[in-house]
């Protein structure tokens, strides 16, 4: 049977219709899978086009095999960071010790490869753009299941009706509030928070990230591809009345963490106030029983967010492989599929939700002899290599 594409949709075949939540790095990656598999998939994003904030990630370990896959490798590392070293200096800008980043090691026959998310997701969504329908700047308002599909309503666009719904919108999933809870129920707060913002600048030390602590506070300026980013990530409990969404409260707060901190700082705070593209959110877990509500499944951060510390972008393209594969192999029966993908993916995630604290406490001590105790086990461990 020939098949031919038009706006999106295989003509010529009746694939199973899957709607996703978030075009990120996950919900991209399952598109392109379902599609090779003959389902029909839409990716609705509520931004107006792809983002560019947020820290630099590592494609590595389980996402290694699943980007060779796709082709998408050669891509990655032509938009891939120069950072080798992260080097830890003290208020004057004096350097304290250096560490080699874990993206310059070896990973299952490759190279581990650390580039900016926005260039992450940009050529996921690249990859997935022929095969599946993206809306932006939409968002889901209802999802109502029945024995045979979801009818689902758009804050722009018209209803519509799909087989199966997939929730890749991240730590504040709107998928999994209209099917699992309300969000207190899954989101754990770690006891961290972090802001991004790009400075725009090229930096002196392209190789090098540049580390700042103080007690509980840490100050980064990453050398990223082009231009510097710069990373606050502090310590605090839970802020009563926080707003992700909330630019200018996350300012506020911002300022008032790092007040009387040395070192770049003051500059930073200074261009802080000005930017309009910063990222800031707590570091979070999200927990729940089952990542999957009768037709509706979760996927990446919505289902299993391990937040800074924990692979999540390298988690989100193994868990959207798996799910794909889960789901082509068995069509028929969606409850089964969805069981065998969150079996075979929480083997990869548990771990890393176990290990948050302890990566929490090596960037981030909550004392100057926890700073200073960290630094000295980074010198002896490079004087032993």
């Amino acid at each position: 049977m020939q098949i031919r594409i038009e706006c999106g949709y295989r003509v010529g075949m009746s694939p199973r219709s899957v709607l996703i939540s978030g075009g990120g790095v996950a919900g991209p990656t399952l598109a392109y899978w379902l599609a090779r598999h003959g389902f029909q998939p839409t990716v609705v994003e509520r931004s107006q086009g792809l983002r560019s904030s947020g820290n630099p990630v590592d494609v590595r370990g389980p996402a290694l095999p699943v980007a060779e896959e796709m082709g998408i490798m050669p891509r990655l590392r032509d938009v891939a960071t120069q950072a080798t070293t992260m080097s830890v200096v003290d208020a004057s800008g004096r350097q304290i010790t250096r560490v080699a980043m874990p993206a310059t090691r070896s990973a299952a026959g490759t190279r581990e490869v650390e580039l900016p998310r926005g260039d992450l997701a940009a050529t996921l969504y690249e990859a997935a753009r022929d095969d599946a329908e993206f809306l932006f700047d939409d968002t889901i308002v209802t999802l109502r299941q029945d024995e045979h599909g979801v009818d689902v309503t758009f804050d722009r666009a018209a209803p519509r009706r799909f087989d199966l719904v997939v929730g890749a919108d991240g730590l504040h999933s709107t998928v999994r509030r209209l099917a699992f809870g309300p969000e207190p129920d899954f989101v754990r707060h770690m006891g961290v928070y972090v802001a991004t913002m790009p400075l725009g600048d090229p930096v002196d030390h392209p190789h090098d990230v540049l580390m700042y602590n103080i007690p509980g506070r840490l100050v980064s300026i990453h050398p990223s591809r082009d231009h510097a980013l710069a990373a606050f990530i502090f310590r605090g409990p839970a802020i009563s009345g926080f707003d992700h969404r909330d630019t200018e409260q996350h300012k506020r707060i911002v300022t008032k963490a790092y007040a009387g901190a040395g070192w770049r700082v003051p500059e930073l705070l200074e261009r802080l106030q000005k930017t309009e593209d910063l990222y800031f959110d707590s570091v979070s877990q999200v927990r729940l029983p089952t990542w999957a509500n009768g037709r509706i499944a979760l996927l990446g951060d919505a289902a299993s967010c391990v937040s800074l510390f924990g692979d999540g972008s390298s988690l989100a393209m193994a868990g959207a492989h798996t799910l794909a594969k889960a789901l082509a192999a068995q069509t028929a029966d969606h409850t089964g599929a969805f069981r065998r993908y969150e079996t075979e993916h929480r083997t990869l995630v548990d771990p890393k939700q176990r290990n948050i604290g302890r990566a929490a406490g090596l960037l981030i001590p909550k004392t100057r002899l926890g700073i200073a105790a960290r630094n000295l086990a980074a010198r002896v461990w490079l004087s032993r290599r």
